[in-house]
């Protein structure tokens, strides 16, 4: 093709008929959508034209899309984009009984970049096999194969099975727990034990399609239309990565985000009992400085990357587990200060039992949260819990819970749905502390401090609530361009003026990008998403935030008293659609905004 940089392909495998093949991407396709989440979410688009197709149906689309740098030596730049239709989220006053947004979910590793030396530039699943199944790839040989003795193994369990199976380590696989098995809603797609395609529910979307795994391997490399330019670019982006004195490297690589568990509870910005506070008096039990000196011995990356941001090691203590990756920001406070947990040995087993089920920590954390708040207050009891004594701070309590969600036994059967569901479940007011968008649990990162930011990043996410997503467009723009490029936004910092992602993405197609052009592709992709969630059914009420941030004040800290204004909310929202070029009444992008980018044939 005349686009340098990209095979023009995707795979497409449909698991109700076996058949696979070659789809051909237009190459206007690739030039505006550019690969990872934008062009996932072209595709996806095109394939669900009609909205309120149940995500747990096999019309359904589960795409695996990793971006044009992905399978190059372009440093911290390996992700891999998770595409689906999701299960977890749904409007408020709904249009359609499945209306919901589109997913995307991004994960690291060593999948994306295998799956271009394959020769594609994505995969793409519909349909559901009879039985448990995985697909193998090898280069132009593909493969529905039985799974059937691997369906029931946790991912601690399978990864090795499989490498077995396979007899060939060479091989970089995707897979799901018992979670995405048994289709919980909150399930999530791992790869290499503990890096996750977390959230919007792609792992339980895998597992209604009986798919176990994905594994991958090939031979093949990518034809760059400038080589000159590129090896130029290499260099000088590899020098910048150099650890003498470069302080921004050395962070990451001494903590990952775990370094942001003692800093966000400094700010006020972290969850905490359940989002009623911003600070974690017991923070330093669970931070950099506590797993450097009892847990991590290994620091590790992903593909091409410097910053080895990812940590394992043995805790040991209330229990002994080997920890493959954490705690993270979000894995050490949504199962950590949010639940008032400081004991680093039970945080550890915590998210190594998540892990092993393959479920989002963020959504899991968030709902036993969300239980143990109602517990509190009196509007549930033991009995409800299946006898569970479910208080802030108990390990062996939240373990319990965690086994009954991932299995969906009892209680467990419905709080698998998340807090929305559970609010609506148990009534007596419970919405005003269920803490999710959407239907989409938000992130570890506390709204009240700082509100003029996180209100926005969280209330306009098209996933449902994403800290990823920023806080003004600008922020939202780069973001979506990183999850189509294959960038880690990590690494962000270090691809600008004359290491531009523009210059880069230039060197490798061929085609002319100036950052204007790249920023107005950003925007195009999300707004793309947008409007798939408008055909949905989405409007601008489902654009808000939790009520709990208009009504609970901070109680603790530097940041005592912080709250919400909601009618400076409510301003910050209308300037944002303003700013977007989208109608504040309704939320909809407006026609000339569409045009604008080159999105007429969403207009109907």
């Amino acid at each position: 093709m005349a686009i340098k940089g990209y095979y023009g392909k995707i795979l497409d495998i449909n698991l109700t008929t076996g058949e696979i093949k070659n789809t051909q991407i237009p190459e206007e396709d690739i030039k505006r959508f550019i690969g990872g989440r934008g062009l996932g979410t072209k595709i996806l688009w095109d394939k669900l034209p009609n909205p309120g197709v149940d995500p747990l149906s096999p019309e359904n689309a589960l795409l695996f899309m990793p971006g044009p740098f992905s399978g190059l030596p372009i440093p911290s730049s390996s992700r891999t984009c998770v595409v689906t239709k999701s299960p977890r989220t749904s409007a408020v006053n709904p249009t359609y009984d499945h209306g919901s947004t589109v997913s995307y979910s991004n994960m690291g590793g060593f999948f994306g970049p295998e799956i271009r030396f394959a020769g594609y530039d994505g995969i793409c699943v519909t349909g559901k096999a009879e039985k448990p199944v995985y697909i193998k790839i090898k280069d132009d040989k593909v493969e529905i194969l039985d799974a059937t003795k691997f369906w029931g193994m946790g991912t601690e369990e399978f990864d090795n099975a499989l490498i077995d199976e396979l007899g060939d380590r060479k091989f970089e696989s995707c897979y799901i727990g018992p979670a995405g098995e048994n289709l919980v809603p909150m399930a999530c797609v791992l790869n290499t034990a503990a890096r996750a395609a977390g959230r919007g529910g792609t792992g339980c979307v895998m597992g209604s399609k009986n798919l176990k795994a994905i594994a991958v391997k090939g031979t093949k490399s990518l034809e760059v239309a400038n080589h000159k330019d590129y090896l130029n670019l290499l260099s000088q982006i590899r020098k910048s990565f150099k650890v003498d004195n470069n302080e921004a490297l050395k962070w990451w690589r001494y903590g990952g985000t775990a370094n942001a568990l003692a800093s966000s509870s400094r700010n006020g910005t972290q969850a905490v009992k359940n989002y009623s506070e911003g600070t974690f008096a017991d923070i330093e039990k669970i931070g950099t400085e506590a797993n450097r000196e009892k847990v991590w011995k290994r620091d590790f990356a992903c593909f091409s990357c410097a910053l080895a941001c990812k940590k394992s090691g043995i805790a040991k203590g209330s229990y002994s587990v080997m920890v493959h990756d954490g705690p993270e920001y979000e894995t050490g406070t949504m199962l950590g200060s949010n639940l008032l947990i400081s004991d680093l040995a039970g945080l550890q087993k915590l998210i190594a039992v998540s892990d092993d089920y393959g479920i989002d920590i963020i959504s899991v954390g968030n709902t036993i949260g969300f239980l143990m708040e109602a517990y509190e207050k009196g509007i549930i009891d033991k009995a409800y819990l299946d006898g569970i004594d479910l208080k802030w701070g108990d390990v062996a309590a939240s373990l319990e819970m965690l086994h009954k969600i991932c299995k969906r036994e009892g209680i467990g059967d419905k709080a698998c749905n998340g807090v929305k569901f559970m609010a609506n479940e148990i009534g007596q007011d419970s919405h005003k502390f269920a803490i999710h968008i959407k239907g989409h649990e938000l992130a570890a990162w506390n709204v009240p401090v700082n509100s003029g930011y996180w209100s926005i990043c969280y209330a306009t996410s098209n996933r449902g609530a994403c800290h990823m997503n920023g806080g003004m467009p600008q922020y939202q723009n780069a973001a979506a361009l990183r999850d189509s490029l294959a960038a880690c936004s990590f690494a962000s910092r270090w691809y600008r003026n004359e290491n531009s992602y523009a210059k880069f993405l230039t060197a490798i197609t061929g085609v002319e990008w100036t950052d204007d052009e790249i920023d107005k592709a950003g925007s195009r992709i999300f707004t793309l998403e947008k409007m798939f969630n408008y055909r949905e059914g989405f409007r601008k009420e489902d654009d808000t935030i939790p009520p709990k941030f208009f009504e609970n004040k901070f109680t603790f800290g530097d940041h005592k008293g912080a709250i919400v204004d909601k009618n400076i909310f409510a301003n910050d929202l209308d300037n944002f659609y303003k700013e977007r070029g989208w109608d504040i009444k309704t939320s909809r992008p407006k026609d000339e905004t569409l045009m604008d980018l080159d999105l007429e044939f969403t207009i109907s």
